[in-house]
Order: structure tokens, then C-alpha cells, then sequence
């Protein structure tokens, strides 16, 4: 078998593990250049080198970003903000947490937006009185928008800038892509007011999540405590609800309101006694309950205590309770800095993203661990591992050899129908597989039939972005498709009812407005 022959064989055997879906995505995406090498078709460092590229390493770096902003209350704070101007008007409410979402999308990507925002937004509708499944589909799809605003909006575009500017020359500012994700983000807010009704599923999750907004007043009226939210629940400190399981080395000591812990950092504020509020001397015995007062830090490491044990989670408590926390200035202004670097083109993106990771951990808002832990690893790896079957397209010659049977199908029908053709194969592999695989696979096509046509591959690979933004007939689509799945109850379904009718605006985007702004 040629080359070329193989790398299409490699190609058609990821794209069904993917949709089959019984290896990890990871383990597929290392299979991928691991089979390249096996095959002959790539070089060992060839073959792997997309694992260290500087584009895979701006990606990670922004998840860095995007922990940081989630960990110091940036984005409780927006949740808040949300809230506060939607009033009672649910159309409000719903046209702010899609702006809300797809601009904070722009910064940290669709997954980080996705992921730090669901919870905000099942709160909204649960303080609204309504499903989350009214909100969580529209925020997703606001994210893929969103994505379209700012360079920074996904990896797929930072991949496609790094295309456009190997390819052309042309370096792609940090707004300019906004052009077309401004249309196409109204266009998605004004699918949901006018046919959200009918088009969006209304659901009940299987597991609801947890409002701690005002978790603080919550636990003070249940202990007894003469203390408010905002009191309980600080920028440095706050209280946590702890349980004494069985056999806990705790059993039979003595405890009383007041007392500090044997850390020496916390104080107990109150106890439970099965269920009821002590305020004598207490001999601790399994089940009891305990309300510790103290610095988060404290609290945290408390929830690590097998002695002991958490009822939630102090810092995911922390991360609703406490907006615009300890750090979350340093976060901001690295957040502005990175921001005015991309804009600006002083450094290259890669550079930008790094430092900005870094300056999180330098300036105390991440440890070294969280940021380790704020990465989305399987993202990463999915990216660095597929470039080698879009290098290896591209040097077995397998991407020309597509590219000349889908000119000669379009015969002279032109760019126009090139961009079509871009299209119906983004739109099928896009829902099926990751939209960052399916950019990769696309692209090298895009540009070999641009070169075949003579036309500027500039419009074709900015196309290729918006058609890969379309990942919306499935949950498995994206990470942020499936994050709400669970959250609204959604069913497999119930996604193409409003994403076709989206997806067919993204084509019409990428087909006739892209060339409109970057001619052939």
C-alpha cells in the first residue's frame, strides 16, 4: 500500500473508534501517530511532534487561565452579575447568560466557559423557577459562538491562525475573527427567543446541582448561629460543614462552641447532636455533625482528613460563595495582560498564553497542582496526537488526492462550491468526532484544493473554522455539548431540534459571508 492509502486506512479507523466510543479519546488520539511510525508513513519525531507544538502548548495554558478565573470567583462574580440584571423577564435572563457565555468563551475557550458557567446557570433557573434544560442547551451553543469572537475562543481557531499564517503570511488578529462570530452569535440568540420554546426539550436532571450562593445563611439558620452569608462566607475565610463518620479516631473527644481545632486554625462554631442544635460540652459519637470556622486553605485540608468528613466540598462551596475572592484581582489583570499581548502582537500567541500560565503561579493565584488539575488533558492530548494525521495527509500526498476528487466533483463550479463541499464533510465528521479532529482532517484538504483552484486559502481555512464551530446535532460533539447534558437531563436527541437549524446558518456563514471579508 502506498502512503497516501494508509494514512486514509489510519484515518477511517479513528474516525470509527471515535464514533464507537470504547477506547478513551486520549488512547485514540496517541494510537494515531504511533501508527503513522508503525507504518512508515511518518518519522518517530515526526510523528510526534505535534505533542510538544507550540499550539498544543497555548491551549493548555489557557485552561490554566481559565482555573484561576473559576478559583479566585471571576466567574461566580459573572454568574451574580447575570443574575442581578436579568430581573424577572426570562427573555432578559436568557440573552444575558448567552452574551455572558460567549463572551467569557472568547477568553477561555467553550469547555473552561461551559464548565465554570454550568453551575452559575442552574442556579439562575432553579432562583427562577424553571428547568435547567431551558438554559443549558442555549449556553452551550451561545460557547460555540463565542468561539468565533476572539482568537483565544477555542483551538480550533488558534489552530486555523497558525494555518492561515503558514500558509499566507497573514497573521489573523485577536478581534478580526469576530466578524463573522458576531453575526452568528445574534443569530443563535435570536434562534432561542423565537423558537426556543419549541425547539428546546424541557427536562429534569437525574442529579441536580447545588446552589451555594447563599450557603452561608443556609448553614447559620440550620446551627443556630447569629451570623450572615457575608459574614460566614469571606475572601479569606469561611465555615464548612463536617460529619464524624464511624471509627473516627474523633469519637469520645470533647468539644464545645468556641473551641479550636488541634490545627490550630480552626474554631468550632456549632454542633449537631442527632439533628439538633448543642450548645453545651459535646462528646463527639458517629453522626455528629460539627460547623468549623476558619481560613479556606484550612478548610480544605480538613475535607482531606479521613477523621472527618466533608459534607460539601469547601472549595466548591468557596468558588459560588465568594465572589471576586482572594486573587482574583492578580487574575484579572494577568487575564488583561494576556489579552493586550494577543492584541497587540508583541509576542507570539504561544509565548503569551505560557507567560500567563506561569504569572498564575508566580503571583500565588494557582499552585503548581491546581494548575496541573485545571488542564483538560484529554483536550490536549486529542489535539497534539491528531496533528499527525493532519501532517501525515499532507506528506503521504492522501490530502491532494482528496482534494483533486472533490475539485473534479465540483467541477467548475468554483470556490463557492469548494466551500460547500468543506461543508457537508465538516457537518458529518463534526458530530461524530471531536470539532478540533474534525478541523485537523479538513484543513489540510481545504488547503490542498485551494491551491488546486488557485484561489486564496485564507477564506477556505477561516470557513473550515466556522464549519468545525458547528458541532451541534450531538452530544458528543464537544466537551461543552456533553458537560450540560447531565446537568439539564438531556437525551441524545434533543440536540438536533435546535442545532440543525444553526448549523445550517453556520454553513451559510462559512460559505458566503467569509468571502465577503477575505475575497478568493
Amino acid at each position: 500500500m502506498t502512503d497516501s492509502a494508509i494514512t486514509l486506512v489510519i484515518l477511517g479507523l479513528t474516525v470509527v473508534l471515535f464514533v464507537l466510543d470504547r477506547l478513551p479519546v486520549a488512547v485514540v488520539a496517541l494510537l494515531v501517530p504511533l501508527s503513522l511510525w508503525a507504518t512508515g508513513v511518518l518519522d518517530l519525531g515526526v510523528a510526534t511532534a505535534g505533542l510538544g507544538d507550540p499550539t498544543v502548548l497555548f491551549i493548555a495554558a489557557l485552561f490554566v487561565v481559565s482555573e484561576a478565573l473559576d478559583k479566585t470567583g471571576v466567574t461566580a462574580w459573572v454568574g451574580e452579575f447575570a443574575m442581578r440584571h436579568g430581573g424577572e423577564s426570562p427573555t432578559r435572563i436568557m440573552v444575558i447568560v448567552m452574551l455572558v457565555v460567549a463572551v467569557l468563551t472568547a477568553l477561555i475557550s467553550p469547555n473552561g466557559a461551559v464548565a465554570a458557567l454550568t453551575p452559575v446557570v442552574v442556579v439562575i433557573a432553579i432562583r427562577g423557577k424553571r428547568s435547567p434544560s431551558e438554559l443549558l442547551l442555549p449556553t452551550a451553543f451561545a460557547a460555540h459562538a463565542g468561539s468565533l469572537l476572539m482568537l483565544t475562543g477555542s483551538p480550533v481557531t488558534v489552530l486555523v491562525a497558525d494555518y492561515v499564517e503558514e500558509a499566507s503570511g497573514y497573521r489573523i488578529g485577536l478581534f478580526t475573527i469576530g466578524i463573522i462570530g458576531v453575526p452568528l452569535l445574534l443569530a443563535t440568540i435570536a434562534m432561542v427567543i423565537l423558537f426556543g420554546s419549541t425547539l428546546i426539550p424541557t427536562r429534569t436532571p437525574a442529579k441536580a446541582l447545588r446552589d451555594f450562593g447563599s450557603h452561608g445563611d443556609t448553614l447559620a439558620t440550620h446551627y443556630g448561629v447569629d451570623e450572615s452569608h457575608s459574614t460566614l462566607m469571606a475572601r479569606g475565610s469561611g465555615v464548612g460543614e463536617f460529619i464524624i463518620p464511624p471509627r473516627s479516631s474523633f469519637i469520645g473527644d470533647k468539644v464545645h462552641r468556641g473551641m479550636v481545632t488541634e490545627s490550630g486554625e480552626l474554631v468550632v462554631a456549632a454542633m449537631h447532636h442527632k439533628g439538633q442544635d448543642v450548645r453545651e460540652e459535646l462528646t463527639l459519637s458517629a453522626g455528629d455533625s460539627l460547623l468549623l470556622q476558619g481560613p479556606w486553605t484550612a478548610l480544605d485540608n480538613a475535607a482531606q482528613d479521613p477523621n472527618i468528613m466533608a459534607v460539601d466540598s469547601p472549595e466548591t462551596v468557596r468558588r459560588q460563595a465568594v465572589p471576586l475572592g482572594v486573587g482574583a484581582k492578580r487574575a484579572i489583570g494577568v487575564l488583561l495582560g494576556m489579552v493586550v499581548l494577543l492584541a497587540t502582537g508583541l509576542v507570539p500567541a504561544p509565548v503569551a498564553g505560557i507567560a500567563a500560565a506561569i504569572a498564575m503561579i508566580v503571583l500565588g493565584v494557582l499552585t503548581v497542582d491546581e494548575a496541573y488539575r485545571g488542564i483538560s488533558w484529554t483536550t490536549v492530548i486529542l489535539v497534539g496526537g491528531m496533528m499527525s494525521l493532519s501532517t501525515a495527509m499532507v506528506a503521504s500526498g492522501a490530502a491532494e488526492m482528496l482534494a483533486e476528487g472533490l475539485v473534479n466533483l465540483i467541477g467548475d463550479a468554483g470556490p463557492y462550491a469548494l466551500l460547500a463541499g468543506l461543508f457537508l464533510i465538516s457537518a458529518v465528521l463534526g458530530q461524530l468526532i471531536s470539532n478540533t479532529a474534525t478541523a485537523l482532517i479538513v484543513i489540510p484538504v481545504g488547503l490542498s484544493a485551494a491551491a488546486q483552484l488557485d484561489v486564496s486559502p485564507i477564506p477556505v481555512l477561516l470557513s473550515v473554522a466556522v464549519f468545525a464551530a458547528g458541532a451541534l446535532l450531538t452530544p458528543v460533539a464537544t466537551p461543552a455539548n456533553l458537560m450540560v447534558m447531565e446537568a439539564a437531563g438531556y437525551r441524545f436527541g434533543d440536540y438536533w431540534k435546535l442545532g440543525l437549524p444553526l448549523l445550517l446558518i453556520y454553513g451559510a456563514v462559512g460559505i458566503f459571508l467569509v468571502p465577503l471579508f477575505w475575497p478568493f
